[in-house]
């Protein structure tokens, strides 16, 4: 399984299919998570993304895979900033 429990964090490890998302949304919906470790991750599936944007949880770790740091980290973590209007 690429999903872990790693104390406070939730690790993402390997390549996480889509099969993962439901995992993954369950452990972020118990509320006991608010950080995931890309670090170790070497792909997401759109459905594992769509988790991760739905939740905003904390995004630490630079994946080794070019696409996610590049491309979907930076809106996974682009996600959790407030709006400009917002108050």
């Amino acid at each position: 399984m690429s999903i872990i429990e790693d104390g406070a964090n939730i690790r993402l490890e390997g390549l996480c299919r889509v099969e993962d998302a439901e995992p993954l949304t369950v452990l972020l919906q118990s509320g006991r998570f608010e950080t995931v470790d890309i670090s170790s991750c070497d792909g997401l599936h759109s459905a594992v993304t769509q988790a991760l944007l739905v939740f905003g949880p904390t995004i630490i770790g630079e994946a080794a895979d070019p696409f996610v740091r590049d491309w979907i980290a930076p809106a996974l973590r682009a996600q959790r900033q407030p709006d400009q209007g917002e108050v």
